[in-house]
């Protein structure tokens, strides 16, 4: 092997290491304060007991799946945003459409619904709790995120900070959603993004001072 054949192999190990490291640690920031937020949620408000019975409702799964996919594009929307040149792809895409396919589904329940139901499908028994505890819950996630990004030297501070709060707020909704008996499309599309949406904007806000190196 030629010395400049060495030199390379060598410098693109190392590169390699300076990536997978900062990335390892940022999934298991990520693993360990998703845990953290489960038990948070479990010893404050526990899990509810229709839980077994709701695994065969269509909408639980709906539920699910608006915060998982949220979550996760607000992970990979941060961990590109904490990386200097790193652009965000599919990231809004996936930001964007779980909104919109979820306003779609309220629009259409609140318009096939009679008016008197339409209250309770926008209000739920549980939307002045909704959100606080969906921020509440979330703060593992967010101190452990913002603690990963800032060793994945962060450019775009305020808006890695939101993308942090994003990812954090979601996964938070989807540990909450564990406990919310809430359905109704209508109830999701503004309080559970309204619970999002506060991490979102405090790691927006806090951003430029936490992820600064």
């Amino acid at each position: 092997m030629k010395t400049e054949d060495l030199l390379s192999l060598l410098a693109t190990r190392v590169d390699a290491e300076k990536i997978q490291n900062p990335m390892r640690r940022y999934g298991l920031a990520v693993m360990s304060a998703m845990a953290l937020a489960t038990a948070l949620m479990a010893e404050l408000l526990g899990v509810r007991s229709t839980l077994a019975r709701d695994l065969s409702v269509p909408m639980f799964w709906t539920k699910e799946a608006f915060c998982a996919v949220l979550g996760a594009a607000g992970l990979v929307g941060a961990a590109r945003l904490a990386r200097p040149g790193s652009r965000l792809g599919w990231v809004r895409v996936g930001l964007a459409g779980p909104l919109l396919a979820m306003w779609l589904l309220a629009a259409v329940a609140l318009v096939m619904s009679e008016a008197q139901d339409r209250r309770a499908l926008i209000f739920g028994d549980t939307a002045s709790a909704c959100p606080f505890w969906i921020t509440l819950i979330s703060a593992p996630l967010f101190v452990s995120i913002f603690w990963a990004m800032r060793g994945l030297a962060p450019t775009r501070l305020w808006l890695a900070g939101a993308a942090g709060g994003t990812a954090a707020g979601a996964l938070g909704a989807l540990v909450y959603s564990l406990h919310c008996p809430e359905l109704a499309a209508p109830f999701l599309g503004i309080w559970y993004v309204l619970g999002i949406l506060i991490p979102t904007g405090v790691g927006a806000l806090l951003g430029p001072t936490l992820l600064r190196w």
